[in-house]
């Protein structure tokens, strides 16, 4: 059954994106923070940018990497406030075939211990697109670094039980499914 972990670990290949108007991949923290937790966890940074807080931008960024047969994960960090120029859940949103509800709700509910009721200001979200997982999380390293450790760690590894996303995620070109993200 799909929803089974098995136990050999699979490397997925993800793609960080930044959403910021002042920072450069230079003063990214946050960006670094996911790439330090996937490359850690054994996965593959697949590409990495930084784009404007602009909905177009934005788009174009994720869907370029949506349509890329070896992007499985997309993680964005940024825009995703109550700011003018927070964008980032606008832009994300039409482009998903299926949301994961659940994500934002376990993120503000996970960030309330650290930053109490201003966890209500994130509009962190998640869902497939084309087979491909898509993550926004709020753009500081803290919020970056408790997505990562607390969420998408766990669902990011076919090993996690009961049930994780890489299943659900598009096949590489080159490789079968292995049995930890066999299909049935």
């Amino acid at each position: 059954m799909a929803h089974l972990a098995l136990s050999a670990f699979q490397a997925l290949r993800i793609a960080v994106l930044t959403i910021s108007d002042t920072r450069t991949l230079a003063t990214d923290g946050s960006g670094q923070t996911l790439v330090d937790g996937l490359q850690e966890a054994g996965h593959v940074l697949q590409d990495r940018a930084l784009v404007p807080d602009d909905i177009w931008q934005i788009r174009a960024r994720v869907c370029a990497w949506v349509a890329d047969p070896m992007v499985q994960v997309v993680l964005l960090t940024g825009g995703t406030g109550f700011t003018p120029r927070d964008n980032t859940p606008q832009a994300v949103e039409p482009l998903l075939d299926k949301t994961v509800e659940g994500f934002g709700e376990l993120f503000r509910q996970i960030s309330l211990e650290e930053i109490g009721t201003s966890t209500l200001q994130s509009r962190a979200l998640a869902g497939l697109s084309n087979g491909t997982l898509v993550c926004c999380l709020p753009g500081s390293p803290g919020a970056c670094r408790t997505g990562w450790h607390e969420i998408l760690r766990k669902q990011l590894d076919c090993r996690t039980r009961p049930c994780n996303f890489v299943p659900h995620l598009k096949l590489l070109p080159e490789q079968p499914r292995t049995a930890c993200g066999s299909r049935s």
